[in-house]
């Protein structure tokens, strides 16, 4: 089922085929009637509904259900609509980015790193908040896998690495990084008609829960082993399915293929709008802190005073705690 590609993934695909399309489908979604959503982008509505069938046929599913009137999109026209108006909000960013630095040569442009899925909701909430307080900020991201970004951090191809860490894991002294934010694992599931976990953890013998894991490749899923080995888990899950792609596991998730402990910051509309819901026991969560890395051997004034101010604020931020 075709939903929430990462951003970066939906970009590689998304150079094939008119990136207009998802604001047409959004029209739809708006108004619910080919004629009025035809009319708003200037078209017939013939070739309105050509435009809509070509997305479909380019995503491979129904993405509106033509039955009722006013038309609903469908979960899949849903899904598809969030990742390609994510993808376009990127497109004009980064758009707007180059024509900056085009006019200001002098101004160098921060490189961040991010695993996919915390470049896919906490990162650019993240970067206003930076901005409003340090001021604007010339900047681009690169989501990638764990290892691939802190490759790229030594290479010097990225001035930051924003990851996760267990809350409770002392930084490493090795490393030079600060705290820029919070997020937890928490196990999900499609509800049933009632409105209940589908799978829901009992003493059943026998009975063990399908499970969506986070492939070996993936540093995230070895946050859950300490939680899993506590709690006694690996025998009461059944490995369906693996990837090391959180958004992959959410859309299994979401088709009702089994349990994942996903990021809470990806799946919070998911759970306010009951297309998830939380599954196991209350204390089967594992916090998360965000770390944001970087290399001090390869720094320069701008990446110094960004890391200056990160660092003030988080002294700060634990002086207040005291």
């Amino acid at each position: 089922m075709p939903c929430c590609y990462d951003i970066m993934r939906f970009l590689h695909y998304v150079r094939a085929m008119d990136v207009d399309l998802f604001r047409d489908l959004d029209r739809l979604r708006q108004t619910g009637n080919f004629s009025q959503a035809a009319a708003l982008g200037h078209l017939s509505q013939p070739a309105f509904s050509r435009r809509i069938k070509s997305l479909e046929e380019w995503v491979g599913a129904r993405l509106v259900d033509r039955s009722r009137q006013p038309v609903k999109l469908t979960e899949a026209g849903a899904q598809i609509l969030e990742a390609g108006l994510q993808a376009l909000a990127r497109i004009e960013h980064e758009r707007s980015q180059i024509l900056e630095a085009q006019s200001l040569p002098d101004k160098y442009v921060v490189t961040f790193g991010a695993q996919h899925s915390i470049a896919w909701r906490f990162y650019p909430a993240w970067l206003q908040a930076l901005e409003e307080a340090h001021g604007p900020l010339l900047s681009r991201l690169r989501a990638d896998d764990l290892p691939s970004c802190l490759r790229d951090l030594k290479n010097g191809d990225v001035d930051f690495v924003m990851a996760y860490a267990r809350r409770d894991a002392p930084a490493s002294p090795a490393a030079d990084s600060i705290m820029v934010g919070e997020d937890r694992l928490v196990p999900v599931c499609k509800p049933d008609a009632a409105g209940l976990p589908l799978f829901r953890f009992d003493d059943t013998p026998g009975v063990r829960m399908p499970f969506l894991r986070f492939g070996d490749t993936a540093p995230i899923g070895a946050h859950l082993e300490p939680l899993f080995a506590q709690k006694r888990l690996h025998d009461r899950l059944r490995t369906v399915y693996e990837n090391s792609m959180t958004g992959a596991l959410r859309i299994r998730a979401r088709a009702g293929d089994g349990v994942a402990w996903l990021p809470q910051s990806l799946v919070a509309p998911d759970l306010a709008s009951g297309i998830l819901v939380r599954t196991g026991d209350p204390d089967w969560d594992v916090d998360l802190s965000i770390r944001l890395f970087r290399n001090a051997a390869r720094t320069n004034r701008t990446t110094r005073a960004v890391w200056s101010f990160l660092e003030v604020r988080q002294s700060v931020s634990l002086v207040s705690q005291i």
